[in-house]
């Protein structure tokens, strides 16, 4: 029997309308002046799309010219709401969305499976947002792509390394990781801090990153270690927080761009 995960924060962090989403998102990328080369990976943001949209947009507006070329995409994000070891993956076919059906790559998931810290676990998916907030701006900026959505619970970044090089794949496959930066500090204080982690990332040292300056910093601290056996160089395309989109600046939440080329 086919199973597809259900959205379960359309209308809430982004439009539940399929037009309204369309135009929104195409609206951001439009907004973006991001450009340069094709990333292999990329960090970006996962908050309501009036407060992180924007900045997400610089780094998915990169793949623009690889429309037709990228046709797999592996997608990383921490746990918000259920607790677990390890890494888990979806026995789900399909991720939905107002803009349509994701069908997930049961291949890859077949490999990652195998690896013991891997288990498939449905509820770390069912209402996460990490991942979900993400599928229509790959669903704007790609022609057609096979999804393989990894949760990421308490895990060593070196578990999360093994399971980004058993995908890794070509220039067809784009690995995304999902994560915000630092959460509820003053518009000073958090610049300090996300100047800090966006060092800490450019310079493929997750020994860097701790635990209150990014929400995602354990698939970020495996991407940095793959990043690095990979020979990939990081760069920083935008650094903002919610103080400069939709919110006041007493207390905020950062967002970061960042493309691995």
């Amino acid at each position: 029997m086919r199973t597809v995960r259900q959205p379960a924060v359309a209308g809430l962090f982004y439009p539940g309308d399929s037009r309204q989403l369309h135009a929104a998102v195409q609206a951001y990328l439009a907004e973006s002046h991001s450009t340069g080369t094709v990333p292999k990976a990329l960090v970006a943001p996962h908050a309501g799309y009036i407060y992180s949209a924007p900045i997400a947009a610089t780094a998915y507006s990169r793949l623009a010219v690889a429309r037709d070329s990228i046709n797999r995409v592996v997608l990383l994000g921490p746990s918000h709401r259920v607790g677990f070891q390890g890494l888990a993956v979806s026995s789900a076919d399909a991720f939905v969305t107002p803009l349509g059906e994701v069908p997930l790559d049961r291949t890859a998931i077949a490999r990652l499976a195998e690896l013991p810290f891997v288990r498939v676990l449905d509820e770390a998916h069912l209402y996460e947002h990490s991942l979900e907030v993400h599928l229509p701006f790959l669903q704007e900026v790609l022609a057609a792509f096979v999804l393989t959505p990894i949760v990421v619970g308490d895990a060593e970044p070196d578990q999360v390394a093994q399971a980004l090089d058993s995908v890794w794949g070509g220039a067809e496959t784009l690995i995304v990781v999902s994560s915000d930066l630092s959460h509820y500090h003053d518009y000073a204080t958090a610049r300090r801090m996300d100047a800090a982690t966006s060092q800490a990332i450019e310079s493929l040292r997750p020994e860097d990153i701790d635990y209150e300056q990014a929400c995602g910093r354990l698939p970020v601290a495996g991407l940095l270690q793959a990043a690095r056996s990979h020979g990939l160089k990081a760069k920083t395309i935008d650094l903002r927080n919610s103080g400069d989109t939709a919110g006041d600046k007493n207390r905020v939440v950062g967002y970061g761009a960042y493309v691995f080329e």
